[in-house]
């Protein structure tokens, strides 16, 4: 008896074990206040990563979503869980088979698989609308057009390159017209150069002119004023020093000599006068 009770247990338990392949439970009637699975999905478009929770699963990530108040949708994918507003794009929904990795806190349940994803519905709101493009589509499709467009930009250079290519004469002439700006250009250089070098010329015997001048004057007003210490006449501004002294004047010193010695005579020598006594 106790046998046969022990393989009846048996057989249930392997019936009622999930197997990789039917670990996704099948679409179920959205229910307010309780989670329901929605689908298998390749793309969860505008679903966002939130959190990867402690033993991941079905109810540990809803719970995650249901707390913020502001998601609809819970996605589960291995050990990270995705909220969001809407359901991913129904062009995203594949086979339930495809959603076949074991939830890491409760491992009869799936929780995505390789590149899919487990999508739940929170109880928050039952009707919740599916998204209208997925944004995987669109940046396959962004990525496609931008390689079209550079490889039809990159023909239409060479075409470019092909068609404005010049004769080699045009390029003699272009040669030539440079060497031609290239000696104006350099004639300028050296009048620029020599027009400064003569203002920088006209300049320095400006100021050594003024100096001199300033120079004169100063020795003009020294003299000026030496004259006038000594008693001396002072010197015309016209030019030239009169430094001329009277004691050097013949008439003035015959003047202030008259009654006196006279100059025109031998003194050092004794003369002999002969008188008639």
């Amino acid at each position: 008896m106790s046998f046969r009770r022990v393989t009846a247990a048996a057989i249930l338990a392997l019936a009622t074990f999930a197997f990789a392949d039917n670990l996704e439970v099948a679409a179920q009637t959205p229910t307010l206040g309780s989670d329901t699975v929605h689908g298998c999905y390749s793309d969860i478009g505008p679903l966002k990563f939130d959190s990867k929770p402690d033993f991941n699963s079905q109810g540990a990530c809803v719970k995650v979503c249901r707390d913020e108040k502001k998601h609809a949708v819970a996605a589960t994918y291995a050990d990270s869980c995705f909220c969001g507003d809407s359901y991913p794009p129904k062009s995203a929904l594949v086979d339930d088979s495809k959603c076949n990795e074991p939830c890491p806190g409760y491992d009869t349940q799936a929780c995505g698989g390789l590149g899919t994803w487990t999508v739940y519905n929170t109880g928050l709101l039952v009707a919740v609308a599916d998204a209208a493009v997925s944004s995987s589509s669109t940046t396959s499709a962004a990525q496609t057009t931008s390689a079209t467009t550079a490889a039809s930009s990159t023909a239409d250079t060479v075409q470019t390159v092909t068609a404005s290519s010049e004769p080699e004469t045009d390029s003699n002439s272009k040669s030539s017209g440079s060497k031609t700006n290239t000696a104006g250009i350099a004639a300028g250089v050296v009048v620029g150069v020599v027009v400064i070098a003569a203002i920088a010329g006209g300049m320095f015997f400006w100021m050594r002119r003024k100096r001199n001048s300033e120079l004169e004057e100063e020795h003009r007003r020294n003299a000026a004023v030496n004259a006038f210490i000594s008693g001396g006449k002072p010197p015309s501004s016209s030019g030239g020093l009169s430094m001329a002294d009277s004691r050097m004047d013949p008439v003035m010193n015959r003047r202030g000599s008259d009654g006196s010695i006279a100059d025109n005579q031998d003194y050092s020598r004794r003369i002999l006068r002969v008188t008639n006594a």
